[in-house]
């Protein structure tokens, strides 16, 4: 996958985006279903990923990364999705993993869907953030996206900011930056909590529930299976990738402004905020900017 190969080129092509435009890829180039391949259609460059009464399905890339970004596009279940989740992420493996999770909590018909990000480092989570989209998800394919580098971790949705996660292990907080990440997503029923807390439930009559999927990027370091996490660690982080540039340090001021626009007019549940949860404010909440 190409790189941009120069500091001049990649201003050029980074403008107000974190990347610069990559070429998609076919489906088959870089993923596989791990998880009920009878569920998935194509059509055209559009994968079909359907939830019925008898499974939900999934799907893995086939290597691990650390570092850079993955972009996805998206059409989300049409029509009443109660109950339903469709989930993009990055994870690792083992019981201290770490995790980004875009998850799209469904809804009764009319109703907006909920997008819920996450983020664990060494195997904990609880740092749920909600928020409603300013268009309907379910009626034309939008870009989401995850820029992972050794500064932050940026959520982001048609390239707006909706989440930073900043790196602060100078004030002792942990960050994820020691272990490669396969990109996956799943469709799955989870009418016990996803939809007004579980109060509203999957209505089966209305299944299959379908999510479509275009637009496949990937642009990161990829990592070796037969290499520890140590060794890539060290390699992805001292190759001068272009997830280091300086100005991928932190939003520029655009981008912040997009950020706090989000949060003042779409954020409706913020863990840092949930005092019945957190009776002391989480450290990293204390710290953050954004």
């Amino acid at each position: 996958m190409a790189l941009c190969s120069s500091v001049i080129g990649f201003l050029m092509c980074f403008s107000l985006c974190f990347c610069c435009a990559l070429a998609t890829a076919k489906f088959e180039d870089m993923f596989q279903p791990y998880w009920a391949p009878d569920h998935f259609s194509f059509d055209g460059d559009a994968v079909n990923m359907k939830l019925d009464n008898f499974s939900g399905a999934g799907f893995s890339s086939k290597s691990k990364y650390m570092f850079g970004r993955v972009n996805i596009q998206i059409k989300l279940v049409e029509g009443d999705s109660a109950g339903t989740v469709t989930a993009f992420y990055m994870s690792s493996e083992g019981p201290k993993h770490h995790e980004f999770d875009f998850e799209f909590l469904g809804n009764t018909t009319g109703e907006p869907y909920v997008v819920q990000t996450n983020v664990y480092v060494n195997g904990v989570g609880n740092r749920e953030q909600r928020l409603n989209l300013w268009f309907d998800p379910t009626k034309d394919f939008h870009s989401y996206s995850i820029l992972w580098n050794q500064r932050q971790v940026v959520f982001l949705v048609d390239d707006t900011p909706i989440r930073v996660h900043t790196n602060l292990e100078h004030k002792g907080i942990p960050y994820p930056k020691d272990q490669a990440m396969g990109v996956y997503s799943s469709i799955w029923n989870a009418d016990d909590w996803a939809t007004q807390g579980g109060r509203v439930k999957t209505d089966w009559s209305h299944a299959p529930f379908v999510a479509s999927y275009r637009g496949f990027e990937i642009n990161g370091c990829e990592c070796s299976v037969a290499n520890s996490d140590a060794d890539n660690a060290k390699r992805c982080a001292n190759i001068g990738g272009w997830w280091d540039h300086p100005m991928l340090s932190e939003l520029n001021v655009h981008q912040s402004h997009q950020l706090i626009w989000v949060r003042a007019n779409h954020m409706i549940y913020d863990y840092c905020s949930d005092t019945d949860r957190f009776p002391s404010v989480p450290m990293e909440c204390e710290h953050h900017r954004h």
